[in-house]
């Protein structure tokens, strides 16, 4: 007689912390909303201004510079401070720098913003990605408290949702963004951003979040499988502690090598981001370019609903390196036609696969880093995987702009391989493209032979294996605090 099939275990997100965890991604996807419309705007509306790559390739810089530069304080407040208070300070600061944002536009003579080498174009493009890096801190602690909220055994699936509303915060603002600077530029943007803002921090206020203060750690208590006492010791330091956290992240096998790689891929990646914008403007009208990335980011939201209903499997190590070959193979080969067609393909690809990426990633650091020390990871994390990313975002754009399009306009690299490949700054963009997926492609296969990916993933097994299936959902759900109940939720 056959065994009866077992049901795949589910997200209840109708009670208990589950439904907090809920409406909590309900209130980052908003602010979300808000922040990547005001990134994808301001490179959208600096190319139509000044028509320069230079001054995109620079905005790019500018956000990567940034988070890189904040993301371990970012963590150490996310570790440090309620989480729901992090995230509503945060949401305030946004909306106060976007209110200096608006005052600066209104306040600046008309075609002062037309010229690159303008103080106040500058100036305005820096307060407006301030208002942009000061979100980070939601996305830093939204994996925290998939660890505090949901059960072990359901996090990649939350990991899902959370990629799922991160698409989803994409399509919006792919459309939101394109329609709103071809209608009324930043001025309409701001104000939306405003609204928004104010709206999403009235609902936080509503929601009650079941969290402890984590207990000072006694040198074994909460240590990762190999972390040992110095887990331990990190946890119970206040501050920025970037010693303990180092220490903490180097006792486990093979984290340092995943957090070089995904920094690698980041080194490359710059330069796609820097000039992907240039290079879909110069095919298509702004109105298209948007609603084309909002068309793509419902493929995210595809990904995204994918992991959060088959989860990810035993071995998310294994399947965040496959998922990375894939993805740069489709950034190598969609350049080699100048089409909008093999864009929309590869970036298909991409959108399909990175919620996958995302939620493997989270999910082997849910598992190996202690749980009062995670803010601090995941910041540290960002800030390493980031810090690379500034390098080529600041030269590509220079580079591109200086040698790569004349080489590739009257230069030997038309006159080799124009005939086929094209010339003008459109194939020059589209030449390093080529370039940066052939590298990501060699970095991933060079990761996958290695033995930093088997000690990793023998890690990562070993922790899962020993470990409690529930963790601090299940303590949250069986001994609630009395002002803030396990199914606490708006009031």
């Amino acid at each position: 007689m056959p065994a009866p099939e077992v049901a795949p275990p589910r997200l209840d997100l109708r009670s208990g912390p589950q439904r907090v965890f809920a409406h909590l991604l309900v209130s980052n996807a908003v602010v979300s909303v808000v922040n990547y419309t005001v990134w994808f705007a301001v490179t959208f509306w600096i190319f139509l201004e000044t028509r320069s790559v230079f001054a995109t390739g620079m905005v790019a810089g500018l956000f990567v510079v940034a988070t890189a530069a904040t993301g371990i304080w970012f963590g150490s407040l996310v570790d440090d401070h309620p989480k729901r208070s992090v995230m509503q300070a945060s949401a305030l600061v946004s909306a106060g720098v976007y209110a200096v944002c608006l005052a600066v536009l209104l306040l600046t003579p008309d075609g002062a913003f037309s010229d690159v080498a303008s103080w106040r174009l500058w100036v305005f493009v820096v307060l407006c990605m301030a208002g942009v890096v000061a979100g980070n801190p939601r996305g830093i602690a939204l994996p925290t408290l998939v660890t505090l909220l949901v059960p072990a055994h359901l996090r990649d699936r939350a990991n899902g949702l959370v990629g799922t509303v991160t698409g989803t915060s994409m399509l919006v603002t792919s459309v939101i963004s394109g329609v709103l600077v071809a209608s009324g530029g930043m001025l309409h943007v701001l104000l939306l951003a405003l609204v928004v803002l104010v709206a999403s921090v009235l609902h936080l206020a509503r929601v009650r979040v079941p969290e402890r203060r984590p207990a000072p750690a006694d040198g074994t208590t909460g240590a990762a499988a190999g972390g040992g006492a110095a887990a331990g010791e990190g946890a119970a330091a206040g501050g920025v502690d970037l010693r303990g956290t180092w220490r903490l992240v180097r006792g486990v096998p093979g984290l340092v090598p995943l957090i070089a790689f995904s920094c690698f891929n980041n080194l490359i990646a710059g330069g796609f981001m820097a000039l992907m914008d240039a290079y879909g403007l110069s095919l298509v009208p702004v109105q298209v370019w948007g609603l084309l990335w909002g068309g793509l980011s419902a493929v995210m939201i595809v990904g995204g609903l994918l992991v959060a209903r088959l989860g990810l499997g035993g071995r998310p190590v294994l399947l965040l390196l496959l998922v990375n070959a894939l993805a740069w193979t489709a950034t190598m080969l969609f350049p080699l036609v100048s089409s909008i067609v093999t864009l929309t393909v590869a970036m298909v690809v991409f959108m399909l696969l990175m919620p996958f990426a995302e939620a493997a990633e989270q999910t082997v650091l849910q598992s190996v880093v202690p749980y009062e020390r995670q803010g601090r990871v995941f910041g540290f994390a960002q800030s390493v995987e980031q810090s690379a990313a500034p390098l080529t975002a600041f030269l590509v754009g220079p580079i591109t702009q200086f040698l790569v399009v004349p080489f590739m306009t009257d230069g030997a690299g038309a006159a080799a391989i124009g005939g086929w490949f094209g010339t003008g700054q459109t194939r020059a963009i589209a030449l390093v493209f080529v370039l940066t997926g052939l590298l990501g492609l060699l970095a991933t296969l060079v990761a996958l032979a290695s033995p930093q990916y088997r000690a990793l993933a023998a890690s990562y097994a070993r922790t899962t294996a020993g470990a409690d299936p529930s963790g601090p959902a299940a303590e949250l759900s069986a001994d609630a605090p009395a002002d803030a109940p396990a199914d606490a939720g708006p009031r």
